[in-house]
This record gives structure tokens, sequence and C-alpha cells, in this order.
């Protein structure tokens, strides 16, 4: 079966698993100090005013990443909080959990998307402000934008980097090729075994890593488009386009995503196939057995989903 016909599933890394996302729900697997799997599922709510945003082109993107990061931090934080959990305490910290659940899930999302903005946000004014530094050697507005996006590749470049040397950072890169090794295979057609999810790149053209190089090399062009002078209305711009140039960002993922089986068009995605090879490391087996776990508890989930709804409608 081609891969256009199947569904669009993704998902993300998180501290010792993976998340996979479906059509009804999204479902994460742990792998526990001891050992055993555990796994979290967060059904999806309707959401009539956000399903219709999402086909708007260019809101769509900036609706979806807000969407994304607030069910992301649920998941990841679940992940941080049920590994460290001796598994011989599990009813209690439950019990404990349980009462705060809601309080937990509203928080996590808040918490989600408040930090993608501050991220964001200082990666996009400390730029402007090294590159307004150096106007005296590199003036003119075209040359200020360029040295821009320069300083911000290298910044977002250089955080990843080294932020991948640490142990638990480049435990959750390994996820994050166990999870594109899942979702290729699945798009081959391949039976979701080790053998053959190992077999597989780790790198993906959908992948939101590759959605970073994009928002610099868009930021540059959209840039171009407002003035430069003063600096605070440089920096003022830059805030306020913010929206814009992620939303323009998503629209050339989605187009390379697109073009990736045609020849001649495919080399539009190596840019941001070259940034995967710093956010993604190649997994073990027993990372691997995660990813497979979380995929195919997905599976299960959202076939289960997708039938309670269509008996709910013929009803």
């Amino acid at each position: 079966m081609s891969d256009t016909k199947k569904p669009a599933y993704g998902g993300q890394a998180v501290v010792e698993g993976v998340m996979f996302q479906g059509k009804h729900t999204s479902v994460t697997a742990i792998r526990r100090k001891d050992d055993s799997i555990d796994y979290l599922e967060i059904p999806k709510k309707p959401k009539p005013i956000i399903s219709k945003l999402k086909k708007i082109p260019f809101i769509r993107g900036v609706v979806a990443i807000i969407d994304a990061s607030g069910n992301g931090t649920k998941h990841l934080n679940f992940s941080s909080e049920r590994y460290d959990i001796d598994p011989s305490e599990d009813e209690e910290a439950l019990k404990k959990e349980e009462p705060s659940k809601m309080t937990f899930l509203l928080g996590a999302a808040a918490l989600g998307v408040i930090s993608f903005a501050f991220v964001k946000t200082v990666f996009t004014l400390l730029p402007a402000l090294a590159a307004a530094s150096l106007e005296f050697i590199f003036p003119g507005h075209v040359i200020q934008n360029i040295i821009e996006g320069v300083i911000k590749l290298i910044l977002l470049l250089g955080y990843i980097y080294f932020i991948s040397l640490t142990p638990i950072v480049k435990r959750v890169f390994q996820y994050h090729g166990a999870e594109h090794k899942v979702i290729n295979a699945y798009e081959a057609g391949l039976p979701i075994t080790v053998e053959n999810v190992q077999s597989q790149s780790r790198l993906h053209f959908r992948c939101g890593s590759s959605f970073i190089l994009f928002t610099v090399v868009i930021g540059v062009f959209i840039y171009l488009m407002v003035p430069s002078d003063p600096l605070l209305v440089r920096l003022l711009y830059r805030v306020l386009l913010i929206p814009v140039v992620l939303g323009v960002s998503f629209e050339v993922l989605q187009l390379t995503n697109k073009f990736r089986n045609i020849p001649v068009l495919r080399g539009l995605g190596y840019p941001g196939l070259w940034v995967q090879l710093l956010t993604t490391k190649n997994p073990d087996d027993k990372q691997v057995e995660v990813a497979i776990c979380s995929f195919k508890e997905l599976l299960a989930r959202d076939k289960k989903h997708e039938e309670e709804s269509t008996s709910t409608q013929v009803v």
C-alpha cells in the first residue's frame, strides 16, 4: 500500500519513551526503571473552532503548533514523573495523582504553550540584537537580514548540538530516531518488528526539526518586507511577525512532504533532513521495542475510538 493512502501519524520522543498521535487519541509508552512498559492515553476532545482553524492555510500551522505543544507537554510530564516513581509505590502514587489529574493536564498544556512562546521569542530577538550590533561592519537592510538569519541558525544548531551531548537528551534523541523509524516502517507497509524498524532511516520529511530550519530561512525573506531601523521597530516587527513566519514555514514543511516522492523536487526537503542528523540518534533494540509498543497501542486505541464513534453515529 502506498504511504499516501495511510493516515499521517506523528509523534514525539519523551523521557524513556515515545508518544504517537492518531485521529482520535494520543498514546505514550515508556520503559520504567524495573524494565516494565507503562502507558498514558489522552483521547482527543472535540474542538470545533480548533478543527475549523486547522483547515485554513497559514493559520492552521500556528494553531497546530500551539495545540501540539500543549498536548506534548502532558505526555512529557507523564514520562518524567512515572519513570521516577518506584514501581512498588504505584498504587499509592496513583491515589495521590488522581485528585489533581485535571489540574495537572491543564497546567501542563498551559506550560507547554508558554514555554514555546518564550523560547521562540528569545531566539527571535537575540539574533536581531546581535545583527544590529554588527551593523557598522555589515550595513544595509538586505545584508542585515541575512546576517540575522545566519546568527539565528548558528544559535539554534549550536544549542541543539550542545544539549545533545548530555546523557538524558541523547537518549531522548535516540527515542526520536526510534519514532521516525517506526513511522517509516509503517508507511513502507512493512510488519512492525524490531528488525524491520531498525532497517529504516531515522530521518523523516514531516519532522518538526525540519521546521526549525524553515523558520530561519522563511524569516529572512519575510523580514525583508518590513523596516529594520530603528532597532526598536525591528524588534517589534520580529515579535509581531512570529505567527506569520510560523504559518508560512508550516506550509513549506507540508509541501516538502508532498514532494518527497518527486525526484526533481525531493531535494527541497534535504536541508530539513540534515538538521535531523542533530536531533535524532540511532536507537538500540530496547528503545525501538518501546516505540513499537506505543505505536501498536495507538493503532488499537484509535481503532476502538473509531468504532465507538461510528456506533454512536449509527444509534
